[in-house]
């Protein structure tokens, strides 16, 4: 299914609360400018925004960003959204102050780019921000990609974020309450990294 087709349901399909270990996290980003990976319907963003960050957000649904620029109008916060694949999107270079990645699920190819751009694109001192489903997650079946292809690792991460300090790199099995999409127990890893 495309994530168009999926976003556009009339509700938020991931809900509109923001994700608990970004909740739980967000204040270890330094506060300035920060990037929003494949934000979809921006639950996200709009949570960081409302936190006084400069939000951008960049998802490859114009029907998810839709629904994201609508949550930012209700609540009374500026996010820049950016229409773009991730695979085209230029993370520049020393550009943010954080990057935060809630199950932003990318092709290998795709993700061996956007590693390296993470690293690149985070200022000294930027913080990564990260919560993703591992290959355990297809024995809960409680939402993330149906292949392992998909997933991450904490391998796949320590490899791809090479030049960043791990805070955090931690698997864990968690209760997941966002939306209709994500339910119930799940399989993660969570990073925390600094540049």
């Amino acid at each position: 299914m495309s994530w168009d087709k999926r976003y556009s349901a009339k509700h938020y399909v991931y809900g509109t609360d923001p994700n608990g270990f970004l909740v739980e996290n967000f204040a270890r980003l330094p506060k300035g400018k920060i990037l929003c990976l494949a934000e979809g319907e921006g639950r996200n963003a709009v949570f960081l925004a409302q936190q006084g960050y400069h939000v951008t957000a960049v998802d490859s649904s114009a029907v998810g960003l839709a629904k994201a620029a609508k949550l930012a109008q209700d609540q009374g916060v500026d996010v820049e959204f950016i229409h773009m694949d991730l695979n085209e999107f230029d993370l520049g270079s020393n550009e943010w102050d954080g990057i935060v990645s809630i199950f932003a699920h990318v092709p290998e190819p795709v993700r061996q780019k956007l590693l390296p751009g993470i690293v690149a694109g985070l200022k000294p001192g930027g913080v990564f921000l990260q919560e993703a489903y591992i290959p355990k997650q297809l024995e809960y079946n409680t939402g993330g990609p149906p292949t392992v292809s998909l997933m991450y690792s904490k391998e796949i991460l320590q490899s791809g974020l090479e030049g960043l300090t791990f805070e955090r790199l931690q698997d864990l099995e968690r209760e997941i309450d966002e939306g209709t999409r994500h339910s119930g127990m799940a399989a993660v890893v969570q990073v925390i990294a600094i540049k």
